[in-house]
């Protein structure tokens, strides 16, 4: 398989999974180095002191002789791409986890910033999923299926791109990652050119989701190419009638039915980082265990090098 970019610190290929999702292998000298520059940066400091986040960045970059910044930037926003699985190696256990926090942290402020994310009162969320959660989404739930949706539907943030790290995984079988490209699912014009396309919906979280304000977006918006991109999920849309209900309904049993939904296995110390606009993404259920345990980490926020399609939506308040 030919490769998109091999440097002495980093090689990328297209997956065998789609051609669209690019495999991005960090030897583990420049890993190590990028940790060790970190050590005097505590996971706590990157919290407190948000420029030490584009210092972490900097750090990373320049171990790769000023070249992942730009590899990042041309490849999540090429509409044939827009999809990584990173693989830092050598980085693969749970107490390994403030690693993995600073490593994802260099990865998005190369491309923007991390959002606030009112789950956990930080710039990042970590959580793990167990047997007996009983949490108010599906998030937490292992054995229901998260089904295939766009990160920040329901705050008032722009959300370019989303990182989903795997920390830990024990006695797990099944729960595979799902992604599907919008370009890819058959059935985009029908939804893209309904007359409820990009009328203005009322997005609510639950508690857990700590977000006190409702948003209010379409699902479609049109990129400056003239292109589709979407924000949806199907947990929190508020439909105000009948007919905004079953084009949500409809649409929902459209994304899970498509036969161009990819489903695979992140293994534990990668993590997928994705065009959240064109690209939608989910988790399969879990095969019930009563030991069944699986930590993850995600970061979400905008892109600095180029617009939101939704962005007046969000800074606006249009809508309400």
């Amino acid at each position: 398989m030919s490769k998109i970019v091999e440097t002495k610190e980093f090689s990328a290929i297209p997956s065998q999974v789609s051609s669209r999702l690019v495999e991005v292998t960090f030897n583990k000298k420049v890993i190590k180095d990028f940790l060790k520059e970190m050590e005097q940066y505590p996971v706590q400091a990157l919290e407190y002191k948000s420029f030490l986040r584009f210092r972490a960045a900097q750090i990373l970059n320049n171990l790769c002789n000023g070249e992942l910044q730009g590899f990042l930037q041309r490849t999540l926003s090429n509409r044939e791409q827009g999809a990584l699985l990173i693989n830092p190696e050598g980085i693969n256990s749970v107490e390994q986890g403030d690693d993995m926090v600073k490593i994802a942290t260099a990865f998005v402020h190369l491309v923007g910033r991390s959002n606030f994310d009112d789950m956990t009162g930080k710039f990042y969320a970590r959580w793990a999923v167990v047997n007996t959660d009983n949490s108010d989404s599906y998030l937490r739930q292992p054995q229901k299926p998260l089904e295939l949706h766009n990160d920040g539907t329901y705050v008032n943030q722009v959300t370019d791109y989303v990182l989903m790290y795997k920390i830990d995984e024990q006695n797990m079988k099944g729960g595979d990652s799902q992604l599907l490209h919008l370009d890819e699912w058959e059935d985009l014009d029908k939804f893209y050119n309904h007359h409820l396309a990009k009328r203005v919906m009322k997005w609510s979280a639950p508690p857990s989701k700590n977000v006190k304000e409702d948003a209010y977006h379409p699902v479609f918006e049109t990129d400056c190419d003239g292109r589709p991109v979407m924000l949806y999920i199907d947990q929190f849309a508020q439909p105000k009638d009948f007919e905004e209900g079953t084009y949500l309904a409809d649409m929902g049993d459209s994304l899970e039915n498509s036969k161009n939904k990819l489903s695979f296995p992140v293994p534990v110390g990668q993590f997928l980082l994705i065009n959240n606009l064109f690209w939608l993404h989910g988790r399969d259920k879990f095969e019930r265990h009563e030991k069944l345990r699986r930590e993850l980490m995600r970061q979400r926020g905008y892109f600095s090098f180029c617009s939101n399609p939704f962005k007046p939506y969000h800074t606006l308040g249009k809508g309400k």
